[in-house]
């Protein structure tokens, strides 16, 4: 062992490195796990007392004079992680990223925005968390109302007797515009709503809404088809038709379903008008008398129509999207699609 010791002694004095790495390759060779003096020091324990007197000391000062000369060598050495080649130019441009763009639904909801703007329409928004009043009793659904049963509610504060919600619509801001705007009144009301409803492809918990309300004087139903024509030419082509049928809602009389003329088959029939050449988009209606009143507007000088649709419902007919739920899981797969629909 004293010649090893010896031997090890006088390759650590005459040791020279170049770069970092040499060094680290040094230092693994006579101090790591499986290093030469490590491998002496293993050997040192299994010798009896008498030798670990004689070794032990030189055995210290071999480590020690190790460790001095690779910390030495560590000074002096070149960083070789430091490239030689060309730096960086920091007056060019940084790395470019990609850019993300607007929902779908968003898209669709600044179209609906823009195209009753042009038509005089102002925007107008309320709370999501609205009162039973607006949401239902301004809107001609008393207590015990069985229109109540066709739309399923979130509760906040149920019991109360005029409990929180989750807006179920938003009609509840038209209530609110009829309470607080001067008449004549022109707005349109997007948002977002909340029914209790099993989700699926084609049903939602949560979805958007574009509701439309106009009131003045002499506003009559050829009004209201009239609006509902120019917005679908506007929205689907100029060669679209619609078609109006019976329906019924509680704060409209009389009430409509709109159906329009499918832009994919042109009317001839194909799988997403499942062969009618019509696809249903809105209901609407004249502003039932009862609606009026309840916001403090005169029935028998003032009358007006509603309107509304789903967001999700147009885009779906928009883009042949076959799936409610692709909007709200953010797969980046599906909203990457939507990347050129518009000017980000």
């Amino acid at each position: 062992m004293k010649e090893e010791i010896e031997k090890l002694l006088a390759e650590v004095a005459d040791l020279k490195c170049k770069t970092r790495k040499e060094v680290e390759e040094a230092r693994v060779r006579f101090l790591g796990k499986k290093g030469e003096i490590t491998k002496l020091f293993d050997d040192f324990r299994a010798m009896d007392k008498e030798s670990k007197k004689t070794f032990g000391r030189v055995l210290n000062e071999l480590k020690n004079a190790a460790m001095n000369k690779i910390e030495e060598l560590k000074d002096t050495v070149a960083d070789d992680t430091v490239s030689d080649g060309p730096k960086a130019d920091l007056s060019m441009p940084g790395d470019p990223f990609e850019l993300g763009s607007r929902h779908p639904v968003s898209i669709v909801r600044q179209e609906i925005v823009d195209i009753f703007r042009k038509f005089g329409y102002d925007v107008a928004e309320g709370p999501e968390i609205e009162d039973d009043y607006h949401v239902f009793e301004a809107l001609n659904f008393p207590q015990n109302h069985p229109a109540r049963d066709m739309q399923d509610t979130f509760f906040i504060s149920a019991g109360h007797p005029n409990p929180l919600l989750l807006r179920t619509h938003t009609s509840s801001v038209q209530v609110r515009a009829m309470e607080t705007m001067k008449l004549p009144i022109r707005v349109i009301c997007p948002g977002r709503v909340f029914r209790n409803e099993a989700i699926s492809a084609r049903a939602h918990c949560i979805f958007h809404q574009v509701e439309g309300l106009y009131i003045d004087e002499g506003v009559t139903f050829a009004d209201l088809k009239q609006a509902i024509l120019l917005f679908a030419r506007e929205m689907f082509g100029p060669e679209t038709e619609i078609r109006m049928r019976p329906s019924y809602f509680p704060f409209t009389e009389p009430s409509a379903e709109v159906d329009v003329s499918c832009n994919i088959c042109h009317g001839k029939g194909c799988n997403i008008c499942k062969g009618t050449g019509w696809l249903e988009i809105l209901g609407c209606g004249m502003v039932d008398p009862n609606v009026l009143e309840a916001s403090g507007i005169d029935s028998k000088k003032y009358t007006g129509f509603a309107f509304g649709m789903g967001l999700e419902r147009i885009a779906m007919l928009k883009w042949r999207v076959n799936d409610l739920r692709h909007y709200f899981e953010n797969d980046m797969r599906f909203l990457k699609e939507f990347n050129t629909a518009v000017e980000v």
